[in-house]
């Protein structure tokens, strides 16, 4: 079976995010001034081929775990559904 799984990566809540830091120091140069806190991530689809959906699972945490994100500074959420 074929699924699509969509990765998000994002900075830890504790960790410095200096693309979300300039992004947020950028709003107002838009006339966005009512905008703060801006955090910027990654977000990542993959088609995988597997026998079910816990095994895409599994290979798409696999890929973020060793590829796709840095653990130490940042988090991921994985969803799986079959395509």
């Amino acid at each position: 079976m074929k699924f699509k799984a969509e990765i998000d990566v994002m900075p830890h809540d504790a960790r410095l995010d200096p693309q979300g830091k300039a992004v947020t120091h950028s709003m107002p140069s838009i006339g966005l001034n009512n905008v703060n806190e801006v955090c910027v991530g990654k977000f990542i689809t993959m088609e995988i081929e597997a026998a079910s959906e816990a095994e895409a699972t599994a290979t798409a945490e696999t890929a973020s775990k060793k590829l796709l994100a840095n653990l130490i500074m940042e988090s991921f959420h994985i969803r799986v559904k079959a395509i």
